[in-house]
């Protein structure tokens, strides 16, 4: 199984828990505080705090592609 991060950058509302959960993953801009994919395609080892961050998003602005 692999796993792809995607983000829709306009729904980001800027609340930053995807950062607070998986920041090896996650980043935000200076500028306005959108999140950022610094690493679209996790290991494994990341893969639940990634799903963490899909589930703790208020935007649902993070999708998911496992395959």
């Amino acid at each position: 199984m692999s796993m792809h991060v995607e983000l829709d950058e306009p729904k980001c509302v800027a609340a930053g828990q995807c950062v607070m959960v998986a920041p090896e993953i996650f980043d935000q801009r200076d500028e306005d505080g959108v999140a950022v994919v610094l690493e679209p395609l996790p290991r494994p080892a990341q893969y639940d705090d990634v799903r963490e961050a899909v589930a703790v998003c208020p935007a649902a602005a993070i999708r998911l592609v496992e395959q």
